[in-house]
């Protein structure tokens, strides 16, 4: 049939009966765009594929039920991980960052291996480190996981399944005296006070950025000297050893009358996302360029070790519940191992090899 309206549009339809002896009617196209017999081949095909027991009407809808990778990431896949995950803001960086100025734009049906690898190999030409790279594909593969958990219209598989950017590369770099004396006198000038004081905090308590970014006023134990930190990565509770240094500089933080966070967003008034442009600029300044934030965490444990403090107190002011993960944050200096090692010499004392004689004084060669 050929629907004629007042305004003057023309649009060719075909009727047909569904298998369950409905009738039905599908929209085959524009006048002004098909001609007479494009729109009857068309409609014989809808005629035939009805007989076939497909009802294209009902295909055109499953098809435009699926819906769009940006739609399922921010009304869906978020809502659900933020009411459980601690590092859900990660996932939305990654996502607004990576995924979906890439992906967003595609039904999830549309979203093939091909497609995500296409993204990674475009990240690798970046720069981008495998860990980042495998970041993305994880987060990739669990919205898929939901999707199909939750039975959403097109989703059958996985196109993420067995992806993979490569080995992650466990990267610690830890800073020297002189490194910190330099960053310390670049935290001092950079013109963003309350970043530059919250980066600051972290250096001096080893703690990590939303625990920081994300304090309040009401956390803080003046008397024990102490910040709380009502669930950690860890899911539990933990409270931040306060030194000297970090006590005075917190007393020194300007308060913001009804804002309980201590290290607000100029802007917003709200916890920074992310610390990344004025670290990156404090970074550059101290020509510290390979140092990243989590690197401060990394040193704080690397200076406590190479003074002597054990592991087991170390892990224990850095939140961790397991020992195997404090330690590949401790990093022990030459200079540290060098004078462990001459400790030996009390104990093997042979003549004419410059170490402690019977009696304890130092024997010449």
């Amino acid at each position: 049939m050929l629907e004629v309206r007042s305004s003057g549009g023309k649009t060719f339809y075909q009727r047909y009966t569904d298998e369950r002896g409905r009738e039905r009617q599908f929209k085959v196209g524009p006048a002004d765009v098909l001609t007479l017999d494009q729109a009857r081949r068309r409609a014989r095909t809808i005629s035939a594929q009805a007989l076939l027991g497909n009802d294209p009407q009902q295909r055109r809808q499953d098809i435009r039920s699926v819906p769009l990778v940006s739609f399922f990431a921010r009304e869906r896949y978020l809502p659900y991980v933020r009411t459980y995950k601690n590092s859900w803001m990660t996932d939305e960086t990654v996502l607004r960052i990576h995924i979906l100025p890439k992906l967003g734009s595609l039904a999830l049906d549309e979203v093939t291996p091909d497609a995500i690898n296409a993204l990674i190999n475009r990240m690798r030409e970046d720069g981008y480190s495998s860990g980042t790279m495998n970041r993305v594909i994880v987060i990739i593969r669990y919205l898929y996981n939901l999707a199909r958990k939750w039975k959403v219209p097109g989703v059958t598989g996985n196109p993420a399944a067995g992806l993979s950017a490569g080995p992650d590369v466990m990267r610690n770099r830890f800073l020297d005296e002189d490194e910190v004396q330099r960053l310390v006198q670049s935290i001092q000038e950079d013109e963003n006070r309350t970043a530059a004081q919250a980066i600051l905090l972290l250096l001096l308590t080893g703690a990590r950025r939303n625990e920081i970014t994300f304090a309040r006023w009401d956390y803080v134990d003046w008397k024990n000297k102490t910040l709380l930190v009502p669930k950690s990565k860890s899911g539990r509770a933990r409270a931040i050893a306060l030194n000297q240094s970090a006590m005075a500089l917190l007393s020194a933080v300007p308060r913001h009358d009804g804002n309980p966070y201590i290290f607000p967003s100029p802007v917003t008034g709200r916890p920074s996302a992310s610390l990344y442009f004025p670290w990156d600029r404090i970074r550059t300044r101290a020509g510290l360029g390979d140092v990243r934030l989590h690197d401060l965490r990394h040193s704080f444990a690397s200076f406590l070790v190479n003074r002597g403090v054990s592991l087991y107190v170390v892990q224990g002011l850095l939140g961790h519940l397991h020992a195997r993960t404090t330690q590949r944050y401790a990093h022990l200096t030459q200079e540290t191992l060098t004078s462990a090692a001459e400790l030996v010499q009390d104990v093997v004392r042979y003549p004419g090899l410059g170490g402690t004689d019977a009696g304890g004084a130092a024997s010449s060669s």
